[in-house]
């Protein structure tokens, strides 16, 4: 049986008729397709610059930017590199650096990170550069009125962790969308503690956000939030609030998730991000360290007569980068 003319036409179309030279040919464009895919996709994986495409987009109306509000403490290096990377990210109106060492800022870190800023402000817009300087040292001074910023939202880091200038974009384009809540990149958790007859929490570490999806804190080592909460840290917040976390040197953070948790009624969401931690240890890898998170906890709510923290499941991710939904 000869077969349908269709069925003859589709024989003379099929790859052996094609000879080894069209077949290599056609195999070569199939790959350079698929490089060309990953590549444009590979360009928010790869590396701290890369930055999101609708912010050189004309048709999108100017954004106010944000500060960002970097914490240090006796390491230059790190905060070099923090600084060096940052500035290259969209968005960023000005850097305020939280010094509270007893020494002032030598003149070479000063003038090191002045040149550093200058090279990457294009376009007429000079990115802020200023060292807020506290007489004593205190975990409170990272959350201290500053009443000089621009820009509403604040992007609060330490200098020892870096994310890809895609995922700052990201958390701060989700910001921008509920800018009375907290917006961050590590979630932590508050847990009834049923061990006890009196009502108390345990303090949930990255383990139990994990395990179970849920969280009801964002900590401010990487995190966006409005810059009125500086304000409502400083004055508003309970005093003893305060007094608690300048003595223990711990819980900043947690005072900070509470203070917005009180005022929202509402969770903070979680942003999926890459971290890069480029510093060695810090509190968290100190014995006792949950404990004393907890006790944290339960001193804050007595504080406020009631557990504001509210938890959710939800977590903002960039469905660009995402492959299954």
């Amino acid at each position: 049986m000869k077969g349908s003319p269709f069925s003859r036409r589709i024989r003379q179309l099929s790859l052996p008729n094609l000879g080894p030279v069209r077949l290599k040919l056609l195999l070569c464009c199939c790959i350079a397709f698929t490089l060309i895919a990953l590549a444009g996709r590979g360009s928010t994986l790869l590396g701290w610059k890369a930055g999101l495409d609708y912010l050189d987009d004309p048709s999108f109306p100017p954004r106010k930017g944000y500060a960002i509000l970097i914490n240090t403490w006796k390491r230059n290096d790190l905060l070099k590199k923090s600084i060096a990377h940052y500035v290259s990210c969209c968005g960023l109106d000005s850097i305020h650096i939280i010094w509270s060492e007893p020494d002032p800022p030598s003149d070479s870190i000063v003038k090191y990170l002045d040149n550093v800023v200058q090279s990457k402000s294009t376009d007429g817009h000079r990115i802020g550069l200023k060292f807020d300087i506290n007489k004593e040292d205190s975990l409170n001074n990272r959350f201290k009125e500053i009443k000089d910023l621009r820009a509403d939202a604040v992007f609060s880091i330490d200098d020892d962790v870096i994310f890809p200038c895609s995922s700052v974009e990201l958390a701060y384009n989700v910001w921008e969308s509920a800018q009375d809540t907290m917006v961050g990149f590590v979630p932590r958790m508050h847990w009834p503690d049923h061990s006890r007859n009196k009502q108390d929490y345990v303090y949930g570490g990255w383990w139990s956000v994990w395990w179970t999806g849920r969280y009801s804190m964002v900590l401010s080592k990487a995190a966006f939030f409005h810059k009125k909460y500086l304000t409502m840290y400083t004055i508003e917040m309970a005093a003893s609030i305060r007094e608690y976390v300048g003595r223990n040197r711990n819980c900043e953070d947690i005072a900070m998730s509470f203070l917005v948790a009180n005022a929202t009624g509402a969770p903070p969401v979680w942003v999926e991000g890459k971290i890069f931690e480029i510093g060695t240890t810090g509190i968290s890898s100190l014995g006792g360290h949950s404990d004393k998170r907890t006790t944290c906890v339960n001193r804050f709510v007595a504080e406020y007569g009631k557990m504001p923290l509210v938890s959710t499941t939800v977590k903002a991710v960039d469905s660009r980068n995402c492959w299954f939904w």
